[in-house]
């Protein structure tokens, strides 16, 4: 068995099958370490940040790297070493042993103190600050719990802190308390008060103390963590309010967790607000059915006020597990780095916290692909041993293995990124297992480029099986990306054997645009009619190349091909698309009506043949074609209309020629249409139209009976009424009569309210010009007399002066006025009265 656990493997946790990942990792202190436990048995452990102290059976005391090198070696004792202790700089260590020596000396120093007691030492823990000359002190622990002080001259003082409850197997000292476990309980000692300030008695006192020790260990200066049998408790050191103290310590101590364990406790250690456990445990053989020692375990649990929560539990393999008991192992942690570490008598085995390289490994085990490298990006900077590159090749391999093609070509663009080896090497992996489809999408179009034979590989394996999909990458991929010309040759080939794949057409002429071959990729749409041609032409400038397919253009979309054929006259001319579709007076009057909406003379020459294309194709624009036409000859459509019976067109153009009475016969007798033909006359305004509407009507009722409801207001209605034979039947006479009479009064009544208006307008006029002729009229020295322009104003002020102003601001001086010849005494401005004005005129005369 001994040969067997020495060639077992440095992983020492047994992990199961969960998907739970483990909080700790592990691995075997070698080196120097295994070269001691082939001829030796460790004993005891003690750890310090910058080294490890290692005590054995034999007596010797070993200075370990954290590599478990050898540094230094101490034969301090033929016999077990019971305990080591270091100060927390590292430089002081204590050592005790089974014969009942004691040593404190100086790593770095000559300081020295040996004592040597009749009785095993199973404890020394030094001062945590031994290193200062005013905390030299320890204690040791046998059947007395003795506190060693280096007071006058040197002189090293005993004095026995505790005694009387058994060998005292355990010490742990943190700050200004001292905690130490004998057969009955475990103890807290105030070093500054020298008061002892709690017992805490063990819980199971069937079990013997030398077999089962008590573990203790401190979390933080206030918090102790003890750990007996099955049973864990956490204390924590209060401070007692000064009204409670009396004669109690100032100190108390308080449980805040306490719970018991499956097995038993061999060492406790904080990670966090949680605890490592180490557990011995004992298991019944299947073979032999008697009760045996198993490998220890070492759990993490979040402890709870009456229980707790196991996050983690792993049985550790070590060297010689089988012959164990409880005292031979031990829990001793590196607070600084999250280390604890696992001594057995053969092995010595390091838990540490798992970083993030070892959580990508637990993923990859257990193929979460997606997560690592999820955790991998995120920690990118952190991680030493894992490439995030290595990760997604990982992951793309096991997608294609399970079969997810799809999903693995996508992560091809996150995870390869810009190496263009990678996804040639990708892409040939793909077309190796018959998967290029499923990689084709994800291709890089853009920085970076592949080889042009990647791309025509993928788009040679869609031509022979998915003409959709390889239109479909032909549109999407940018032209460049492969030899056109290869591939151009390869959809002809196909075209062979289907010459009307319509799909194939289609993907041809963009390949052929491409190429700029466009001549060739607008025969192809046109022939397919698509709808890309008039992009195509606009955005390439083809208008040279439709030249001669105006027809096809106009069978396949008329009104778009005519707006773009009127947008582009100068490139395509009216006279070359005329001529084009002379075989088709359909499209051509398509184009012609167009034209002419758009401007009435630009087609001006083709106004005639316009005729005859409207009078087949579109009567209803006939009539509006010949009223807004300058320039269509009026005997050339009288003819055609007339050949075709069009009266309406024909009415107009006779009316036009100025043939008004032979429009309003035909309206009459034509279309037997009086209102029109009413309508008609008041268009032209003509008194010899009326009198020949009147006539026709004269024996026709109905047509009485229109022209009364409407020529009220063009005609005299008593001439109409006076023609009407007695005896003939009117319908609706009565009506017409009393709309006549209404016709009548509303025109009196127009006319009284326009009466009214014009006489209210006139007298508000008046007013405000005698308003404004009332007013004062300013005279100045700039002012000067119109007959002898010299100014108005005498220069000498006293004098006295008579001034003429007229109404129309013309002033004189009254010696300058003419002597008036009328009999009345008014007098008028001689200026406006030559020029004939008004009473503007009249005079306002200024005396002095």
């Amino acid at each position: 068995q001994e040969t067997r656990s020495n060639e077992e493997s440095t992983d020492e946790s047994e992990e199961d099958e969960s998907e739970e990942e483990p909080k700790l990792k592990y691995e075997r202190l070698s080196n120097g370490v295994t070269e001691i436990l082939q001829k030796d048995a460790a004993s005891c452990m003690t750890v310090h940040e910058k080294f490890l102290a290692l005590g054995t059976h034999y007596g010797k005391v070993y200075l370990l790297d954290v590599q478990g090198n050898i540094t230094q070696k101490f034969d301090v004792s033929p016999v077990k070493i019971n305990q080591i202790s270091l100060d927390e700089s590292g430089e002081h260590m204590g050592v005790c042993s089974e014969d009942g020596k004691v040593q404190v000396f100086g790593l770095y120093s000559a300081e020295e103190f040996h004592e040597t007691f009749d009785c095993p030492i199973k404890i020394v823990a030094v001062h945590p600050h031994f290193v200062r000359s005013h905390f030299k002190q320890f204690v040791t622990g046998g059947k007395k719990l003795l506190l060693y002080e280096r007071g006058w001259m040197n002189r090293w003082k005993p004095s026995v802190l505790h005694e009387g409850e058994g060998n005292i197997r355990n010490v742990k000292w943190r700050g200004h308390l001292i905690a130490w476990a004998n057969n009955m309980g475990v103890k807290i000692l105030d070093m500054i008060s020298k008061q002892r300030i709690t017992n805490v008695p063990r819980d199971d006192i069937s079990l013997r103390p030398d077999m089962y020790p008590c573990s203790l260990c401190w979390k933080d200066n206030l918090t102790l963590i003890i750990g007996w049998g099955n049973s864990v408790k956490i204390c924590s050191v209060k401070e007692r309010h000064a009204s409670e103290m009396r004669d109690l310590p100032n100190r108390y101590v308080e449980i805040v967790f306490q719970f018991d364990t499956e097995f038993y406790i061999s060492g406790l250690a904080p990670l966090c607000d949680q605890l490592v456990i180490l557990s011995y445990v004992k298991e019944i053989s299947e073979k032999t059915d008697v009760e045996c020692c198993a490998r220890p375990r070492l759990d993490i649990v979040q402890p709870l006020p009456e229980s707790c929560e196991e996050i983690s539990s792993d049985a550790l393999t070590v060297r010689g597990f089988q012959e164990n008991e409880c005292r031979d192992y031990h829990l001793e942690y590196s607070e600084g780095e999250s280390l604890f570490y696992i001594i057995s008598p053969r092995d010595v085995v390091v838990a540490k916290e798992r970083d993030q390289d070892d959580h990508i490994d637990w993923l990859l085990e257990k193929k979460k692909y997606e997560e690592a490298l999820m955790a991998a990006e995120i920690s990118q900077k952190t991680i030493k041993k894992h490439k995030i590159l290595d990760i997604g090749l990982a992951y793309i391999n096991h997608l294609v293995e399970k079969g997810e093609y799809d999903l693995a070509a996508r992560k091809c663009q996150k995870i390869l990124g810009k190496n263009t080896e990678l996804w040639e090497f990708e892409v040939y992996k793909f077309k190796e297992i018959g998967q290029l489809k499923a990689i084709s999408r994800y291709l890089p179009r853009r920085d970076p480029v592949l080889k042009p034979l990647i791309y025509e590989m993928v788009l040679h394996e869609f031509l022979e099986s998915d003409y959709e999909g390889f239109a479909t990458l032909i549109k999407e991929w940018p032209g460049d990306l492969y030899n056109n010309t290869i591939i151009v040759q390869a959809v002809v080939d196909h075209l062979k054997k289907d010459p009307q794949n319509r799909t194939l057409l289609r993907t041809l002429a963009e390949l052929y645009t491409y190429d700029q071959r466009y001549g060739r990729a607008l025969e192809i749409y046109l022939t397919l009619r698509h709808k890309d041609v008039f992009q195509l032409i606009h955005k390439h400038n083809l208008f040279s190349s439709i030249r001669d397919k105006i027809v096809l253009l106009m069978d396949f979309d008329s009104e778009k091909a005519v707006d773009m054929l009127l947008d582009n006259e100068d490139k395509i001319s009216i006279d070359r698309v005329v001529e084009e579709l002379e075989n088709r007076p359909e499209l051509q009057h398509v184009y012609l009506h167009k034209l002419f909406k758009r401007d009435h003379h630009k087609g001006q020459r083709y106004h005639e043949k316009q005729i005859s294309l409207y009078a087949e194709y579109d009567r209803p624009n006939l009539l509006p074609f010949l009223r807004d036409s300058t320039h269509c000859p009026l005997e050339k459509a009288l003819e055609i209309c007339q050949q075709r019976n069009f009266v309406e067109e024909t009415v107009y153009l006779l009316s036009r020629m100025g043939n008004s009475r032979s429009a309003l016969k035909m309206i009459m007798e034509e279309l037997r249409d009086v209102d029109k033909a009413i309508e008609f006359a008041k268009e032209q305004d003509d008194g010899e139209l009326w009198e020949d509407l009147i006539l026709y009507s004269i024996d026709k009722p109905p047509f009485i009976t229109g022209l009364l409801n409407n020529i009220g207001t063009h005609v005299d209605p008593i001439l109409l009424i006076h023609r009407i034979k007695e005896g003939m039947e009117i319908p609706n006479l009565r009506d017409s009569l009393v709309k006549i009479l209404q016709d009548y009064n509303l025109q009196i009544l127009l006319r009284e309210g326009c009466k009214k208006i014009l006489v209210a307008d006139s007298l508000s006029l008046l007013k405000k010009m005698h308003r404004t002729q009332m007013k004062g009229v300013l005279v100045d020295e700039e002012n000067i007399c119109e007959s002898c322009l010299s100014p108005i104003l005498p220069s000498d002020a006293s004098k006295s002066f008579n001034v003429v102003v007229f109404h129309c601001r013309h002033m004189f001086h009254k010696e300058c006025l003419p002597v008036s010849n009328t009999v009345s005494s008014v007098q008028f401005c001689n200026i406006c009265s030559a020029k004939h004005r008004g009473p503007g005129s009249a005079i306002l005369e200024m005396k002095k």
